[in-house]
């Protein structure tokens, strides 16, 4: 029964192969592969999801539709340019703010050659941004202590 079972999906694939005008050797290659095994378990469990297949193509067809008309609407691509914009600008300027900040101090820190000794270290510690920087580096080299103890 097996082998009329086989006969009967050899000739149903050749019918197909020859409907479809395929070359004999592609025909044939087609044939190797569907006569394989672990070709027709995939195929039936292809087959058994195909109702889930069909429903989540169907969802994927409606968010895609949605998504092609949203991005033909000029007033929503409008309006999330500046959405963007506005949130973006004040980053953007804040971001230029410190980098020149950090390009005007390397050109001071590169003109000023003087040597700096104890009495000039404590003199800039006195500094509240120095002041503010140094309680920041200290609280986060703390936090990162507390973490890696955390971690052991």
């Amino acid at each position: 029964m097996s082998q009329t079972s086989n006969q009967q999906e050899t000739s149903a694939a050749e019918e197909a192969v020859a409907a479809q005008a395929v070359s004999p050797e592609a025909g044939k290659e087609l044939l190797d592969q569907l006569m394989k095994p672990e070709v027709q378990q995939s195929l039936l469990v292809l087959v058994d999801q195909l109702p889930k297949l069909t429903e989540m193509m169907s969802s994927l067809t409606t968010a895609y539709d949605f998504a092609q008309s949203i991005a033909k609407d000029p007033v929503f691509v409008n309006d999330l340019k500046h959405g963007f914009a506005e949130f973006a600008t004040p980053v953007v300027g804040k971001v230029k703010g410190v980098a020149a900040a950090a390009i005007e101090a390397n050109e001071r820190a590169q003109a000023d050659t003087s040597t700096i000794g104890v009495f000039g270290l404590l003199k800039i510690l006195k500094d509240p941004n120095v002041q503010k920087s140094l309680r920041f580096a200290q609280a986060f080299l703390d936090t990162l202590n507390d973490r890696q103890k955390g971690h052991r």
